[in-house]
């Protein structure tokens, strides 16, 4: 097999890092109904095939971290990597799931494109090793507690695990009770492990915890982030969409409108062309 240059993984179809097109994962935050799982994938492969972006379609079978006991957490593995199957037939998208435990690795790898491994989980061991034995892609969010040169770490266990296609996302930092940070500095300090990185615009603005019982959030400040982020020479933005997001089941309050995600991409796009960062 044919090595990626410097600084490229294979995500799927596409190829994303240094030189390459933007690449975005959007999606809703889990997966609420088949109904709702398809009906989004099916808006969102219209935005690709209008405005030709590189496109991996999100959601999770399981929200394992919700605040409370009482939150919905999705309808579990077998039944969720089942809707995700449809949507890719249906659609033809590409496919991004969480995995939470090793043994969801292989059935999920057996089904989607990427593995995500979540932000409070990226140091797991034998998440990590699990995930990259699969020989799928395998996106690690870093965690709100690590300086962005401690994923080191996290790419060599990747690394001798055998995972070749590595995405890194940067998703805030905990900053005082309830609030996130980004620091835009972690994109080329992450870069410099060789490895794409990408920018996760609405979990950024999350406030973890901050409704009491479900974490609360400032979607407003969606564009602005991923604008910086991009200027900054971000290789991918991941950015949680929903056509009703104040309906939505797990994290609507930083959930980014469909209705907004078209434009949205159209100054993404003119700003890292004009950074000349492809």
């Amino acid at each position: 097999m044919i090595e990626p240059p410097q600084r490229v993984a294979r995500v799927g179809p596409y190829l994303a890092g240094a030189g390459q097109p933007l690449l975005v994962l959007a999606g809703p935050c889990v997966i609420e109904s088949e109904e709702v799982v398809l009906r989004i994938a099916r808006r969102l492969e219209q935005v690709r095939r209008a405005t030709g972006v590189h496109l991996v379609f999100k959601a999770s079978f399981d929200k394992a971290n919700r605040s409370s006991i009482d939150s919905f957490r999705g309808p579990g593995l077998e039944q969720g990597l089942a809707i995700l199957a449809r949507a890719k037939a249906e659609t033809g998208l590409p496919l991004i799931t969480d995995i939470h435990q090793p043994d969801q690795a292989a059935p999920a790898a057996a089904v989607v494109d990427v593995l995500q491994i979540p932000a409070f989980l990226c140091r797991q061991t034998d998440m990590l090793v699990a995930a990259a034995r699969t020989g799928r892609a395998l996106n690690v969010k870093k965690g709100q507690f690590m300086a962005p040169w401690d994923m080191r770490n996290v790419v060599d266990k990747v690394r001798a695990a055998g995972g070749g296609n590595l995405l890194l996302t940067e998703r805030g930092v905990s900053f005082g009770y309830n609030t996130l940070v980004s620091d835009m500095r972690s994109i080329p300090l992450m870069q410099d492990l060789d490895v794409p990185v990408v920018f996760d615009a609405t979990h950024s603005v999350q406030m973890p915890g901050g409704a009491g019982k479900s974490s609360s959030g400032d979607r407003r400040m969606i564009p602005y982030l991923a604008q910086a982020a991009v200027a900054a020479g971000c290789d991918g933005v991941f950015m949680e969409v929903h056509d009703d997001p104040d309906a939505a089941l797990s994290d609507g309050p930083n959930m980014l409108r469909m209705d907004d995600l078209e434009p949205l991409l159209a100054r993404l796009f003119a700003i890292r062309a004009a950074a000349g960062w492809c």
